[in-house]
């Protein structure tokens, strides 16, 4: 999220916070894609990570980059933090260790994606490359300790490390040496919300499987094909997974904000100050019980803020997140927004992905997400393997995307972004599967040769 939300209308009342997401709901013909990606800073010389500081570190990148776009800077106590195109839409923002996210503008087509993704990379590279900085498309650093990577001057990130370690095992490593690209899509109605959503968490361990790119840690293999994914299972588990309750009687926006009440706060930003309110819930907030805003309640900012710190495998804003896929090298990129928006933005795709899943029971759902990041592909649910429902789910995709019929210039429509994916289901291996060849291979043994081969 690039920047915290500012409105300090204060809240009065639950129904305000339904209203909020209610609010998101749009017709099918202002439908939009939003697609984020993460992507690892590291000097062209040597393969370290990019510290903030100095003449060619991250600070001094996101100053070329607001000369270059012209962008509005996102500032905290004097440093840069971020960037926002007060026209488009977009912005550039930092992650814990540095990770530079470009949060793209909403597009009508995944060809305004590709065109927006191809622009960001080539102002990114004028900037990046005099300052000997390059950047990597993985889910998770190959080669650095925790350690290794410096932290960013961002107040809401000093809260997270040190609340992290109590609630899971893997919270830092998520906050530093992960890297995710995202797809946010739009829904028409309620009903249409709690259709995407229950299609979208169920197949999530499918999309991690295509993307799954995270095999190393710390220069060795991990043991995992998306280590990303498996950290996810031991960072927190009161704000991630798979939200079994979403497939209940009942399920709608007011259940979202029942379970996001409940889920402990972060932080209550005022002014430039965030305090520190880890573990206390929205719900005690709202009754003016926190104990560090005593007497306070909520404005619609905190309730907003709120909502971007809960982790699930899809996450309802005012739109939904698809958050289960590795971050990958940029040709790989557009096909993650293209998987989504052929199996959710066509009807009949979408029907196809609910018949397909909607008899998966809660424990199908959560054995699938847990086998996955170790088995990839080779994970199975009730009597098929991983691999053959991604290739169901691939060909849904297609149709939807054709049937859409959105036309680039040359006359193709948006299917073309899925080739990627078609060529990871035609070898029947995973982009990590096909590293860890090479690391046993040509690499020889050897993490560094990723720094090349997969940098953007």
């Amino acid at each position: 999220m690039a920047r915290d939300q500012i409105d300090m209308t204060p809240l009065q009342s639950r129904d305000e916070l339904v209203a909020w997401l209610e609010a998101g709901v749009k017709p099918p013909s202002a439908f939009r894609i939003g697609t984020e990606h993460e992507k690892t800073p590291f000097t062209l010389d040597g393969h370290r990570p990019v510290p903030y500081e100095g003449p060619r570190g991250i600070g001094a990148l996101l100053e070329g980059m607001k000369l270059l776009l012209g962008w509005e800077p996102i500032m905290e106590r004097g440093n840069i933090i971020g960037l926002y195109d007060v026209t488009g839409g977009g912005a550039i923002s930092l992650e814990p260790g540095g990770q530079f996210e470009l949060s793209g503008a909403p597009v009508e087509t995944v060809h305004q994606t590709h065109s927006e993704l191809m622009a960001h990379l080539a102002q990114v590279r004028e900037i990046a490359t005099p300052l000997g900085i390059g950047f990597l498309g993985l889910g998770m650093t190959p080669s650095w300790s925790r350690e290794d990577i410096p932290v960013m001057p961002k107040g809401r990130y000093n809260i997270m490390r040190g609340y992290m370690p109590k609630v899971g095992h893997y919270g830092l490593d998520m906050m530093f040496r992960t890297c995710t690209v995202q797809t946010n899509l739009d829904f028409s109605s309620e009903a249409d919300m709690i259709k995407k959503l229950r299609v979208s968490v169920a197949l999530q361990p499918i999309a991690t499987a295509l993307f799954a790119n995270s095999p190393f840690t710390e220069g060795k293999p991990n043991g995992y094909l998306s280590f990303r994914s498996e950290i996810w299972r031991d960072t927190d588990n009161q704000r991630s997974g798979m939200i079994p309750w979403a497939f209940e009687d009942g399920m709608g926006f007011e259940r979202w904000v029942d379970y996001a009440l409940d889920v402990p706060m972060y932080f209550v930003k005022r002014d430039e100050t965030y305090i520190d309110v880890s573990g206390t819930s929205f719900r005690d907030f709202f009754a003016g019980k926190n104990p560090a805003m005593a007497g306070e309640r909520p404005t619609l900012s905190d309730w907003a803020n709120h909502l971007s710190t809960i982790f699930p495998e899809v996450r309802l804003k005012r739109y939904l997140e698809m958050r289960g896929a590795d971050g990958v090298p940029w040709g790989r990129l557009p096909a993650l927004p293209a998987f989504w928006v052929g199996l959710l933005y066509d009807d009949v795709s979408l029907d196809a992905a609910w018949d397909l899943v909607k008899d998966w029971t809660a424990f199908e759902r959560q054995s699938l997400r847990d086998d996955v990041p170790r088995l990839g592909f080779k994970a199975r649910i009730r009597n098929r393997y991983v691999f053959e429902v991604a290739k169901e789910c691939l060909t849904l995709a297609h149709h939807g995307l054709r049937r859409r019929g959105r036309i680039d210039h040359l006359g193709r429509d948006e299917s073309r972004y899925l080739e990627p994916l078609d060529q990871i289901i035609d070898s029947g291996r995973s982009p990590a599967e096909e590293m860890l060849e090479k690391f046993n291979g040509p690499w020889h043994g050897s993490v560094e040769p990723a720094y090349d081969e997969y940098a953007f």
